[in-house]
């Protein structure tokens, strides 16, 4: 009676365990994306060694938009994951001036509040194809990034997920 009891409870902790690994696996495949930050190319807003959780799901219904961060498959080399930040959007033109962005020929540099390092260089004109992307790091003096790619844009299907959250070491939520 009491060996019974014993596999009778262990079978229910089997079950439950379980049930756990396969919503674990569930939600890390199709629902959020884990990401362990290996440089500073995105600093000071995610610092190396920080961890990020992306929502693959975000641009299921709507599209993505410039401030957005991203993780994403190397466009040189898709067997490398990315983060960086969304900086031009499809059918637009992108050139760096001095470390300053312009989008279209607009006489005012684009407005990038989450740079704390004063960017240099001239890179550019870009003009982006129809459902790509062009992605930098905020510590654009320290980012290898669309810039310097053979293949300097991020298409649609490379996404990955959007970044939602930088949980380690401590919590905050990304805004643009």
């Amino acid at each position: 009676m009491k060996k019974e009891i014993i596999v009778k409870e262990l079978k229910s902790w089997v079950k439950i365990i379980g049930i756990a690994v396969v919503a674990a696996v569930f939600i890390n495949t199709t629902i959020i994306a884990n990401a362990n930050i290996p440089t500073g190319s995105m600093e000071s807003t995610v610092m190396t060694g920080d961890r990020v959780i992306g929502f693959r799901l975000a641009y299921l219904f709507s599209e993505p938009e410039r401030g957005d961060i991203i993780m994403f498959k190397m466009p040189d080399n898709e067997s490398k994951n990315y983060l960086k930040r969304i900086i031009g959007l499809p059918g637009e033109q992108v050139e760096i001036i001095d470390g300053k962005v312009y989008i279209n020929g607009n006489e005012e540099p684009l407005a990038e509040n989450y740079l704390n390092v004063v960017p240099t260089g001239s890179y550019g004109p870009y003009v982006i194809p129809a459902d790509s992307y062009f992605v930098m790091g905020d510590n654009r003096n320290r980012s290898y990034d669309s810039r310097y790619w053979d293949d300097k844009f991020v298409s649609k299907d490379q996404i990955i997920a959007k970044a939602i959250v930088d949980y380690y070491p401590s919590i905050h939520l990304f805004d643009k």
